[in-house]
């Protein structure tokens, strides 16, 4: 399994989280204990992430994740991403459609994203800008700002959910290098094929989430046949960990539906 670091808990319908871009399976920290209860979760952490190795060779996070769910037998299985991992959970379901049973997004439509709002720009070029320089704390902050969402200060959130992301990122980007090679192949031309994408599909938003991030998980809930979405209020582009309560009903009311 390319030495990927995966934990698996409870029995049922599989269920696997996928975190986010420069986090790590502990994002899912109040959602695993609660879904483990009904169902079979599987987290993991992608390559260059967390606990998993970095890559040195060409290789696609979708086939990683394919990969994954055959060694550990799972039938189709429910994809629940957020940010990057929502654009994985969308790559499977067009490349390897036979492991999906259902989509749950939030902050991605696909691996393709389409930023076009100022202060998403202006938040993206100031991160990139950082992490180019080398610069690992303002590398952190860069990420976190996007995280939260536009006009929110990390002052006014609670603490530990801060607190672990700088932490996840902080661990994640420690492991990469300026100038390393990225050997991520993309999946391309995904949103001509969304339209092709058959199985039920949740977006879950957070409210102050940016207009863009928002947006491209909007528009997979309504070209993807059967796909609808839901708006997770006081909540930037990670619901899960700011709301995991409501979060967490919201996903388990959609699994229940399946």
């Amino acid at each position: 399994m390319m030495g990927l670091f995966w934990i698996e808990r409870g029995t049922g319908m599989p269920v696997v989280l996928l975190h986010g871009g420069f986090l790590d399976h502990t994002m899912w920290d109040d959602q695993i204990p609660v879904l483990s209860e009904r169902h079979r979760v599987i987290a993991y952490d992608a390559r260059g992430h967390g606990r998993s190795p970095n890559a040195d060779g060409p290789y696609r996070l979708t086939d990683d994740l394919a990969a994954l769910l055959r060694h550990l037998g799972t039938g189709p299985a429910v994809l629940v991403g957020v940010s990057m991992g929502a654009g994985l959970a969308v790559d499977t379901a067009l490349e390897h459609p036979d492991l999906v049973r259902a989509l749950v997004v939030t902050g991605a439509g696909t691996s393709e994203p389409c930023f076009e709002d100022p202060w998403t720009l202006r938040a993206l070029a100031a991160w990139h800008g950082a992490m180019a320089a080398g610069d690992l704390e303002g590398s952190v902050e860069g990420h976190l700002t996007l995280g939260i969402g536009p006009g929110r200060d990390p002052a006014g959130l609670d603490p530990e959910v801060v607190r672990r992301l700088r932490a996840m990122a902080r661990g994640t980007m420690s492991k990469h290098a300026v100038g390393e090679p990225d050997h991520v192949v993309p999946v391309t031309d995904t949103w001509r094929r969304i339209g092709s994408i058959r199985v039920p599909v949740l977006a879950v938003h957070g409210a102050l989430d940016s207009p863009d991030h928002i947006a491209m998980a909007e528009r997979l809930a309504t070209t993807a046949a059967g796909g609808r979405s839901v708006t997770i209020e006081n909540a930037g582009h990670y619901p899960n960990m700011e709301r995991p309560d409501e979060y967490n009903r919201v996903l388990e009311d959609f699994l229940a539906s399946l």
